[in-house]
């Protein structure tokens, strides 16, 4: 007896139409919901890794533009001559060879350059928002 009673409840109050489409409908949005969050974390993540290959491609861009220059430089006629200076003691017709003496501590220490270190002020946070808003106030 008490089965039948519990078994036309739950047909009849908990398994009802209205309650059935209420529970399909959260569980929709719950799915959904969690696409979602799936779906943006994965776009985030895939959008960090390009970030990180157009730094990576644009280092690599540097680099490989430096090696050809380099490769023009070390082509020169000037570095050349430099090398056949440097390596088999080459020079020019009537070209003399002077040798400078050591530079003295008067001579080294004429165009010094002192380097003032600055200070640095703790701004208040009115202060800092001001010159976040405003940068150039």
């Amino acid at each position: 007896m008490k089965l039948r009673r519990m078994s036309y409840k739950l047909r009849h109050d908990f398994l009802s139409v209205e309650n059935v489409v209420l529970i399909l409908a959260i569980f929709l949005c719950l799915l959904w919901t969690y696409q979602s969050v799936t779906a943006m974390s994965r776009n985030w993540e895939l959008t960090e890794r390009l970030a990180t290959e157009k730094k990576e491609l644009e280092l690599l861009s540097v680099e490989v533009e430096t090696a050809e220059f380099e490769n023009d430089y070390f082509r020169s006629d000037e570095y050349q001559e430099l090398l056949a200076r440097k390596y088999l003691d080459k020079k020019f017709k009537d070209e003399k060879m002077v040798v400078m003496p050591e530079n003295s501590e008067q001579a080294k220490n004429k165009h010094q350059v002192v380097v003032k270190e600055m200070e640095e002020k703790d701004y208040s946070n009115f202060e800092k928002w001001i010159m976040y808003l405003f940068p150039n106030f």
